[in-house]
Parts: structure tokens; sequence; C-alpha cells
């Protein structure tokens, strides 16, 4: 087998508006699609080896970034929520098993810091914690509206 690339990345969310607040207005994806989904067209809907639980519905919405063309940048994120059901679970942190975290290339970091700061959104640490001994800061973590770490880094030098 050889799987052509990362098509997307599905997230569960506990209010898809608060996180839209976060991934649309705050990091400038775009959404191409939101919907309500019944459950019993969607594969896989009443497994327990795919689901904790039952659900009625879902709501989902696909983001993604645009490239310099308007053109659509892969892999996009699905945020789906679970409106009006218990949906458990915690965030996880980068040393617990699990996908632990979201990462995006940016250009220049300490200026996407300083732009997220001041948006309100806080780091995940104080930008101390992120500066090398260069005094230079490559990446860095904050956390979305359901705790989910996110990174914004420059890339392989």
């Amino acid at each position: 087998m050889r799987a052509k690339g990362v098509s997307h990345i599905a997230v569960c969310v506990h209010d898809l508006e608060r996180s839209l607040g976060f991934y649309r207005d705050v990091l400038g994806m775009k959404v191409k699609m939101q919907a309500t989904q019944q459950m019993a067209r969607r594969p896989g809907a009443g497994s327990a080896e795919m689901y904790r639980s039952r659900h009625e519905a879902r709501t989902v919405a696909n983001v993604w970034f645009e490239g310099p063309n308007g053109e659509e940048v892969a892999p996009f994120l699905v945020l789906t929520s679970h409106p009006g059901d218990d949906i458990g679970g915690e965030s996880i942190k980068l040393d617990q098993i699990g996908i632990s975290h979201i990462s995006f290339t940016v250009d220049d970091v300490a200026s996407v810091a300083a732009e997220l700061e001041a948006k309100g959104v806080p780091l995940a640490g104080k930008l101390a914690d992120f500066t090398n001994d260069e005094g230079v800061v490559r990446t860095i973590f904050v956390y979305d509206p359901d705790g989910i770490l996110v990174q914004f880094d420059e890339g392989p030098r």
C-alpha cells in the first residue's frame, strides 16, 4: 500500500461555533462546508468500535487554509460536534498516547505569537519557554477552545 498523503484531520469539539471562532476567525481558515448530518447515514455510525455512544446527528465543518492563489491547502480540518449529547474526554498533552497536537507552518513565529496574544489567545507557556539559546522563537503552542494544543512553527531549516 502507498498512501498519497494526509487528506484531513478530524477533531471532535464541544461547541462547533466556539471552535469556528478560533479556527476561522482567529486563524483565518475558510469554511468550505458546514452542515448537520444524520448519523444513520454516516458509515460506521452504529459501531461501538468507532463511537463511545450513539448519536442521532452531528454538526460538521470542513475548514481549510487558502494558498496564495485561493486554492485549498491540504490537509483540511473536519470539526465535528454532537449538540445536546454528552461528549466526554479531555484533550491530551504531548507526552500522552493519541494525536497530541495540530501544527501549522508559518513564516515568522514571533509575529504570529504577538498577533495571537493581541487577539486574546494565550500561549501554552511563556514566550521565554519557546525561545532558544540564540534568542530566536521558531515554535510556539497555544490551546484551542477545547484545550487541544495547536503549534505554529517555521518548518524544517
